[in-house]
């Protein structure tokens, strides 16, 4: 299993408040940059696809109020993946990273890290974005 993590990232709303965001993949598409395209989500699935990579689906699986929400492959991916979200409360705000979890190749892990690595970097800043 290879583990990517992205940076740690303060957004300025509460715990609670980033909680529930991240709790309905309908928000997700307002986290994504413009290489994710055929975006199609419902409060607990999404696939979309990443410009250069591959089709991805996710579904909920874990809720942990105010500190976890954990999301597994869906559909047609091409390895198998969980993503984690921790959220930690600091003061008015909360601290957030994102943690991917894949099961991939050699080849795969060589092509596909540094992509997946910047694309959870480009969520968790957008997150710092939140109004």
């Amino acid at each position: 299993m290879t583990r990517m993590l992205s940076d740690k990232a303060t957004v300025q709303q509460s715990a609670e408040y980033v909680f529930n965001f991240l709790s309905d993949f309908n928000n997700f598409q307002r986290l994504m940059p413009e290489q994710v395209t055929n975006w199609e989500s419902t409060t607990t699935e999404c696939s979309f696809t990443i410009a250069g990579m591959a089709t991805l689906g996710m579904k909920l699986t874990e809720k942990t109020p105010n500190s976890i929400v954990r999301a597994v492959r869906n559909g047609n991916a091409p390895f198998d993946f969980t993503l984690t979200c921790q959220i930690e409360a600091r003061g008015n705000g909360a601290d957030v990273q994102l943690i991917f979890d894949a099961d991939l190749n050699p080849m795969l892990k060589m092509m596909a890290e540094r992509p997946l690595t910047n694309f959870l970097n480009m969520l968790v800043n957008k997150l710092k974005e939140l109004q």
